[in-house]
């Protein structure tokens, strides 16, 4: 299970975080992002009631991948992998890439620091 992709969050997420079934939590540093020519369109709740419209706003998006430009992101940890023993060391990496300017989805942290409490 991953905590968070590079497709995470429309594409706007530079790190790929998951427990490793090696051992420990991966993270992996994207080396570039998208940079979309146009804003995103608006959000669409991902349930029964609007699969069509949630649809719609997805193909969009993967649309507007396709057709983005990709820049270097220029952080000191573009293109590395770590591997961290625990969920409390991972958490702690990713608040690091955080600082360094790498976008890394909150709740990517919650949920490891969730983990890390419970263990």
């Amino acid at each position: 299970m991953s905590y968070c992709r590079w497709s995470s969050n429309d594409f706007q997420c530079d790190v790929y975080v998951y427990e490793d079934t090696c051992g420990g939590w991966t993270t992996h540093v994207a080396n570039n992002r998208v940079v979309y020519a146009e804003p995103l369109p608006p959000p669409v709740p991902f349930d029964e009631d609007n699969m069509d419209a949630w649809l719609e706003r997805h193909n969009k998006v993967t649309e507007m991948v396709h057709e983005s430009e990709r820049v270097p992101i220029g952080g000191p940890s573009d293109g590395q992998t770590f591997n961290d023993e625990t969920a409390e060391a991972c958490v702690a990496r990713l608040e690091v890439l955080r600082s360094e300017g790498y976008i890394v989805p909150q709740y990517a942290i919650d949920v490891l620091r969730e983990e890390s409490l419970d263990s």
